[in-house]
């Protein structure tokens, strides 16, 4: 028998209700740090989720609209689900995260997962015979660490990167910024108004957690769950080759690349 949702899935997950507004939602997500919230309706049922995405990139002008026009529907689970089918489900559409109800006919609110919680349940020794190079992604955006905060906060909303290798003007690879150490200093202004003008070097993180192409992909996976890292960058002869994240981990796990 397989690792079931209900063992790994995070309880008493923070929501909103589908008449709340936008700009609580916003404020949950940036104040928790979170990929998305469960909507729910007033009988407690789950009627869908709003992402980190489309909410921080709403402005306060805002205000009086509910989180209703911003449903996104994704696929309910149960306690009883196997992790492996949550996984290729979350995967298959990059979803933030999945609702977990009490069954198929009684959807009420139980929990949620998200990358992070499946990402934590791996064996890393399924990983022991394959490399960082195997599954990095040689397409990722970096920035500069001169580049303005407001710049890399653009991107990243416009991307759905939630985090961006640092690389000096030679392309060796100084830091990482992500999303969430933007939001920690409470003061990225969001919306058409932003003029956050902090330079990325004065955010970034340092020194950069990183693997060459040839390592164990078991020991970067180690490396990641060990620091409570998201993300890790490959670097060859000093330049960075790609960058490995939670997702890619899970895609080699469950056979979803």
């Amino acid at each position: 028998m397989g690792t079931k949702v209900g063992e790994i899935m995070s309880k008493d997950p923070i929501s909103v209700m589908e008449g709340d507004f936008v700009t609580r939602s916003r404020q949950l997500i940036r104040d928790n740090q979170l990929r998305g919230l469960p909507i729910t309706n007033g009988s407690g049922d789950v009627v869908g989720i709003v992402t980190d995405r489309d909410m921080l990139k709403i402005d306060s002008t805002r205000s009086n609209v509910t989180v209703s026009g911003f449903s996104v529907e994704a696929p309910m689970i149960t306690p009883d689900t196997d992790v492996e089918e949550a996984a290729k489900l979350l995967l298959r559409a990059n979803y933030a995260l999945l609702p977990v109800v009490r069954s198929p006919e009684d959807r009420r609110l139980q929990g949620v997962v998200s990358p992070i919680d499946i990402f934590k349940s791996i064996d890393p020794e399924k990983l022991a015979q394959r490399t960082a190079e195997d599954i990095m992604n040689t397409e990722t955006k970096t920035c500069n660490p001169q580049d303005s905060v407001a710049k890399v906060w653009d991107s990243m909303l416009d991307s759905d990167f939630t985090g961006m290798p640092v690389v000096d003007d030679k392309g060796r690879p100084v830091g990482m910024i992500t999303r969430f150490d933007i939001l920690r200093t409470g003061s990225a202004r969001i919306g058409k108004d932003t003029t956050y003008a902090m330079k990325v070097e004065k955010l970034m993180r340092s020194p950069l957690y990183s693997v060459g192409p040839k390592a164990n992909l078991r020991d970067a996976s180690k490396l990641m769950l060990d620091r409570g890292i998201g993300r890790i960058s490959v670097v060859d002869d000093g330049k960075l080759a790609g960058i490995i994240d939670r997702y890619d981990v899970i895609k080699a796990i469950f056979g979803e690349e």
